[in-house]
């Protein structure tokens, strides 16, 4: 799926860290309904890559579902085989970047430098994630757009929540990733339904 489509149509990432198999559907059923349309599994919930095949196979048609925390190649292989089209990792790792790219999976590396940015750029990553976000500023990402290649997707994750997003979203921000302020293990589909109502109705309308 393209990318910057489906940020354009709603620029939150769920990340579900913590999710159980069982619990896949019904939560993501709800996400999508609401307007999602990006959801990764981190790789450190209970028995991910079920929670992967799970999603992919109920929603991998209106949308896009991968995996978070990804360390490994080997992880990689395991998402792909699992029907997950997302690779999204914790740092920046151009190798990780190679093995998603030649899988066909969409890649969206972690970073937190401008080095960081261009090898990850270079590998072919689709989106960039500013992680930890928190440790940043808004002002940094303004600087780090004035140097990176125009159209480059950018993403702060860590600390995103309605309170946070407009400064971010002013500073060029092409969407956010979203975890505790979606979903917290024990979650059930209602409260995340209505964690995701909240975080689109603050959600700053322009970059």
């Amino acid at each position: 799926m393209d990318i910057p489509r489906l940020l354009t149509a709603c620029p939150l990432v769920a990340i579900l860290r913590g999710i159980r198999p069982e619990e896949a559907d019904a939560i993501g059923d709800e996400l999508v309904e609401a307007g999602l349309r990006i959801i990764e599994v981190p790789l450190n919930s209970p028995d991910p890559f079920a929670s992967i095949a799970r999603l992919a196979q109920r929603l991998g048609a209106r949308a896009l579902i991968g995996a978070g925390t990804v360390m490994r190649p080997a992880d990689v292989d395991r998402v792909a085989e699992a029907g997950g089209r997302l690779i999204v990792t914790p740092h920046a790792d151009p190798a990780l970047v190679r093995a998603a790219k030649a899988r066909g999976l969409a890649a969206m590396p972690g970073f937190f430098t401008p080095a960081e940015a261009f090898s990850l750029l270079d590998a072919g990553a689709d989106a960039l994630k500013l992680f930890p976000a928190e440790g940043g500023s808004p002002a940094m990402l303004k600087a780090l757009r004035a140097v990176l290649p125009p159209g480059t997707l950018v993403l702060p994750v860590g600390g995103m929540d309605a309170g946070t997003m407009g400064a971010w979203r002013e500073a060029g921000a092409a969407g956010f990733g979203i975890g505790s302020a979606i979903y917290k293990p024990g979650d059930s589909a209602a409260a995340v339904a209505a964690k995701a109502a909240a975080l689109l109705d603050a959600l700053p309308q322009t970059a």
